[in-house]
């Protein structure tokens, strides 16, 4: 490997969306930084498989409306 292109490697803390933590080793900041993550496997829906919905400004109830005679056949 050639010497000195390579990126500082060393000890970060991870903290989940839980509050637990766990040390890595990363290239992201300098030696103790702390990441904390908003979205992880413990509450992602695409690893928990619980999927939520969220109507934001009623758009969701517009949506419906809008939409809800489409596909019914007269």
């Amino acid at each position: 490997m050639k010497p000195g292109i390579h990126p500082n490697y060393h000890n970060i803390t991870i903290i989940m969306t839980d509050g637990t933590t766990y040390q890595t080793r990363s290239c992201m900041g300098k030696e103790g930084d702390t990441l904390r993550l908003d979205i992880d496997p413990k509450s992602h829906p695409a690893w928990t498989g619980v999927q939520r919905m969220m109507d934001t400004g009623g758009q969701v109830a517009k949506f419906n409306k809008r939409f809800a005679g489409l596909g019914l056949k007269a």
